[in-house]
């Protein structure tokens, strides 16, 4: 049975940084591409980062780039979110997402505030 599991999220101020993990089961990660998606209320979720089979290659959102770091421990089956420089705007619940299966993790809460 597939599952995504997200941790990591927080409350942090401006300009900080967090990890989350999206930690697989029941399929391999190294086998599909990887999303993270975000949605605010009242927002529309939006893809934010992405990792593909080959070489690992990345894609990021715009509002994003240069911020956030997508990568993935195939040994741990994990995809991990570093972001950087954290900003109001970055807050939504963060969802990871598996191409290949098409499942959708339960989301993790991430808020950005003084």
């Amino acid at each position: 049975q597939v599952h995504l599991v997200e941790s990591g999220g927080g409350l942090v101020q401006p300009g900080g940084s967090l990890t989350l993990s999206c930690t697989a089961s029941g399929f391999s990660i190294g086998s599909s591409a990887m999303s993270w998606y975000r949605q605010a209320p009242g927002k529309e979720r939006e893809l934010v980062a992405s990792i593909f089979t080959i070489a690992g290659r990345t894609n990021y959102a715009d509002s994003v780039k240069g911020r956030f770091t997508i990568s993935r421990d195939q040994a741990k089956n994990v995809v991990y979110l570093q972001m950087n420089g954290l900003k109001p705007e970055d807050t939504a619940a963060y969802y990871c997402f598996a191409w290949r299966v098409s499942a959708w993790g339960q989301g993790t809460q991430v808020t950005i505030s003084s």
